[in-house]
């Protein structure tokens, strides 16, 4: 039985084998994970899919394979008994599966980043001790071994820290270099008076935490505004392909989530605007779950048509976001502060204290211009200060 390389999702193509947990010829158990593979968007196991013994390994780590190509190959029992049957009247079959065809070694539980660091760092594996699975040596286990070396030795100066990107890091950093380098980027902000939301965010907020085991913040609001105002601007919900734009019908917004600080995922909310705020809010929370459990599948990660990205937590005034390719806009939602502000009622103007939030939004000037994005603004401000939100959640 082959072990195949398997889809990851509707838009993974191909992945690179970062390690090997088996040797040829030891025994393996059904849904055993046998290797490791990284994509573009996640990483994942894959596993025997029948127990065995693994009888020929086909690929290396640290090459990059397409779906579908053969891993390895995995003798059953039933395989095994027909094998010894041949073997014993005398016939011998033409490729002898029992030798592998790639010599494996102690290095072959090693990613190609734990191999750089030992040998830029001059140490053998028996001398990094491993917590990984079966006693692998991850990343985290160099740089430790490296840092605690540094700091034992009484004659070393401080020395700068070496900190490889890891992967997150490293998809993050080339998807916004290409952002920049193919859309010319355009930067529009408006002030919003969060009043509305912020009554039905303090009259349910207690209750709400209660019935659903988070807290009710800004962002299913502003998500359900955008929704409104994508309807009435829709080159905003769109994706460029060529010298063409694509206007998506489906809404489905990318939701930004940061990842310890080690870089930035962008699950997807699929057909956002046909949910309620309390299914946006129910929805976000689950895919923020995963990513931060490292449980998103490649097509949580797919098909996003706009994304709305959440510094507000961390108190930011105004934030120019890079576009998530190969979408037009991006939406950033900033920090909200009371501030006195004037407020205009029947008897006049008046100053009020109220909570107040900035919305940037970055667009692509090839799809559309300022009076476009503009008029998109104006209208999600619209629907964040009007709507009777404290309706909407009951």
């Amino acid at each position: 039985m082959d072990i195949i390389m398997p889809q990851l999702g509707e838009t993974v193509l191909e992945g690179i084998i970062t390690a090997c947990y088996k040797k040829a010829g030891e025994a393996v158990a059904a849904d055993e994970s046998v290797f490791e593979v990284e994509t573009d968007k996640v990483s994942a196991a894959i596993p025997s899919p029948v127990p065995g013994v693994l009888r020929e390994i086909l690929v290396d780590t640290g090459v990059s394979v397409k779906v579908g190509t053969r891993l390895a190959v995995v003798e059953t029992s039933t395989e095994a008994r027909g094998r010894e049957s041949q073997t014993a009247f005398g016939s011998s079959p033409a490729d002898d599966r029992s030798v592998p065809r790639l010599e494996r070694d102690a290095d072959s539980k090693l990613s190609p980043l734990v191999r750089r660091l030992l040998a830029e760092s001059g140490l053998s594996p028996d001398q990094v001790r491993g917590t990984g699975r079966d006693g692998r040596i991850t990343k985290e286990d160099m740089l430790s071994h490296i840092a605690g070396a540094a700091l034992q030795s009484p004659t070393a100066a401080p020395a700068d820290r070496v900190v490889p990107l890891n992967k997150i890091r490293r998809v993050t950093a080339a998807h916004a270099v290409r952002s920049i380098a193919t859309s010319p980027h355009t930067l529009q902000a408006v002030e919003v008076d969060f009043h509305n939301v912020d009554r039905a965010r303090n009259t349910r907020g207690a209750e709400w935490k209660v019935q659903e085991g988070f807290a009710l913040t800004y962002l299913p609001f502003v998500c359900a505004a955008v929704c409104e105002a994508l309807v009435d601007f829709p080159y905003i919900n769109a994706t460029f392909a060529d010298d063409s734009l694509i206007v998506h019908q489906r809404i489905n917004l990318g939701i930004a989530v940061d990842v310890g600080f080690e870089g930035l995922l962008v699950p997807v909310l699929r057909d956002a605007n046909q949910r309620s705020v309390r299914g946006i809010a129910r929805k976000i929370n689950t895919l923020v779950q995963a990513a931060r459990t490292n449980t998103l599948t490649p097509d949580d990660l797919s098909g996003g048509t706009y994304t709305v990205s959440n510094s507000g937590s961390f108190g930011t005034l105004i934030t120019a976001p890079i576009i998530n390719q190969p979408q037009v806009a991006i939406l950033s939602l900033d920090g909200v502060h009371k501030k006195p502000t004037v407020v205009e009622n029947p008897d006049g103007d008046a100053i009020a204290i109220r909570p107040i939030g900035v919305l940037a939004q970055s667009f692509d000037h090839r799809a559309f211009d300022g009076a476009y994005s503009a008029a998109f603004l104006r209208r999600l401000k619209q629907a964040l200060e009007s709507r009777n939100w404290l309706t909407e959640l009951n």
